[in-house]
């Protein structure tokens, strides 16, 4: 007995309902020509995931429920297991429904719901409690959907319920090692189950969230028969003989330098993309930071798209300037240089009673940072292109960045980048094509507002930086134990607190692409007012 699943690993819109039907048609047009007997598509593919607060409004679930009409009547001869909420008098469920000959055949509804990292699922959906087992060609399908697998129990039920083969429909977010993870997760379920699993997953990038794609499908023995490309579309086909899949194409995993360099690319060209801006504004400054998120841009959107500035001071270096010049000539971008002596020169006057008889400070470094700001998006209000910011992990956690100066912008390419990390995808980056100037990388870096200054001189190395970041922030490790990790108590105390009194410049940040188990976004919810001190 044969099956043929195509899986449709597709770039939704939230939203978008005449766009993600359109999507799905075509998807299933070209499925059925191959010879497919059911397709498969991501979590809420009809709707775009995640909706949010959408799901609160009957007229967004009314509108879903036309346009799943509306597909049923369109399909054209083929199977389909759709993503999508649906209203049941005050409950939404989280649902897949399978489509055949213009009709519903059968409804499930997602029985676990996250509410952890950057999920908040408990908050719109109610529960399904009941299994689904779907007969196509005589094979008997199971449904689940995306945290369904994530523990036992969902899947067992679908076993139980008599499924052969188990169907899983994702809305998987991207972070670092989430590849790996998934297909760990899904081997324990068909331990537990016997059952092959069919995993398809989202790709695309919504806000701060790319879904990286990569489905794949596991035989009943966790043994990977089919894996699909990661940050990309694509249609996948899967033959079943007597209950169990074929082997078919396996695409390897990249290097975790290009897997992360593929997420920002996708996470930029859909968030401008979605979002109709037409191009993308950079301030640059010589370093490495401006440099990577030049890269990235060029890469996402093209060129043509994308407009450097860069705005010098008395304190700018002259092989920041010549770098910056050498770089957009290998880039091929509009490349403008704007002095910003004028503006300083003019705003300390303006300042110099209020200033009088106090010392200089961080408060005429923080003027130049905001005349530029104010410089970059004013050229963003005349052309309307988005101004991307350069600001990294490290320097979001301890606040090493300016309110209305170099935070200016709409969004934030790394924001979830720690520094060392920019350092290895900027290398990465040249192997592919010579782009970023081999000094820029190897310089001491600085932000180059006073004489001779370096990072160093505020912060720790940003090797020891990164990794209490990493442990504080995203491991939830106490500080004792960070330093019982190695790390010096001096540095933890002071990252610690920089980390703590850096809260309110961080909720003002623009939004920025996730890439690690934990970002400065939807899953770190500190408060700002908050005297708790877990280090004495």
């Amino acid at each position: 007995m044969s099956l043929k699943i195509a899986i449709a690993q597709i770039n939704v819109t939230v939203g978008d309902f005449a766009g993600n039907r359109a999507r799905i048609l075509d998807f299933a047009e070209r499925a059925r020509r191959q010879g497919a007997d059911l397709l498969l598509t991501p979590e809420l593919a009809l709707c775009g995931y995640p909706p949010e607060d959408l799901l609160l409004r009957d007229d967004f679930c009314a509108t879903c429920d036309r346009e799943l009409a509306t597909l049923a009547a369109s399909l054209p001869g083929i199977a389909v297991l759709v993503g999508h909420p649906e209203k049941r008098g005050l409950r939404c469920y989280n649902a897949a429904t399978l489509i055949n000959d213009g009709r519903r055949v059968a409804t499930y509804y997602k029985q676990r719901l996250p509410s952890y990292e950057v999920f908040d699922e408990e908050r719109y959906f109610e529960s399904g409690d009941d299994p689904c087992v779907l007969t196509i060609k005589g094979v008997r399908c199971g449904v689940n959907i995306c945290a369904d697998v994530w523990e036992a129990g969902a899947a067992d039920l679908a076993r139980q319920a008599g499924a052969e083969v188990l169907l899983v429909l994702n809305a998987s977010p991207y972070h670092i090692g989430k590849r790996e993870r998934r297909t760990e997760v899904l081997r324990q379920r068909t331990a537990s189950t016997g059952l092959p699993v069919v995993y398809a997953n989202l790709a695309g990038g919504q806000d701060e969230l790319v879904f990286d794609g990569g489905s794949f499908v596991l035989d009943s023995q966790g043994a990977l028969c089919c894996q699909w490309a990661q940050f990309e579309e694509t249609l996948g086909i899967v033959d079943f003989v007597d209950g169990q899949p074929q082997p078919g194409t396996i695409v390897p995993a990249p290097c975790l330098e290009a897997e992360v360099y593929q997420a920002l690319l996708l996470g930029v060209r859909d968030y401008l993309g979605k979002n109709c801006f037409p191009g993308a504004i950079i301030g640059l400054s010589g370093g490495i930071d401006s440099a990577l998120t030049l890269c990235i841009a060029v890469d996402a959107l093209g060129a043509d798209k994308v407009r450097a500035v860069m705005m010098p001071s008395p304190y700018t270096a002259e092989i920041s300037l010549s770098d910056s010049r050498e770089m957009v000539r290998l880039l091929g971008v509009r490349y403008d240089e704007i002095a910003i002596e004028p503006a300083m020169q003019t705003l300390g006057s303006m300042l110099d009673k209020q200033f009088a008889g106090l010392p200089t400070d961080t408060t005429e470094e923080n003027l130049q940072a905001r005349i530029r700001g104010m410089i970059l998006m004013a050229i963003s209000n005349k052309t309307g292109s988005l101004v991307l910011t350069t600001g990294n992990k490290s320097e979001m956690a301890v606040g090493y960045c300016t309110l209305y100066g170099d935070m200016a912008g709409g969004f934030a390419v790394i924001k979830d980048i720690a520094k060392t990390l920019v350092y290895r995808l900027a290398r990465w980056r040249n192997t592919v094509a010579y782009a970023i100037p081999e000094r820029i990388i190897n310089r001491p870096p600085s932000a180059e507002l006073k004489p001779d200054q370096t990072d160093q001189d505020s912060l720790p190395p940003y090797e020891v930086l990164d990794a209490i970041v990493e442990a504080y922030m995203e491991k939830d490790l106490s500080p004792r134990e960070i330093i019982a990790r190695g790390h010096a108590e001096a540095d933890v105390r002071r990252v610690v607190h920089l980390l703590k009194i850096s809260e309110y410049k961080r909720r003002q940040s623009p939004v920025g692409i996730r890439v690690t188990q934990r970002g400065f976004g939807k899953d770190w919810r500190y408060p700002i007012t908050n005297r708790y001190r877990d280090l004495y």
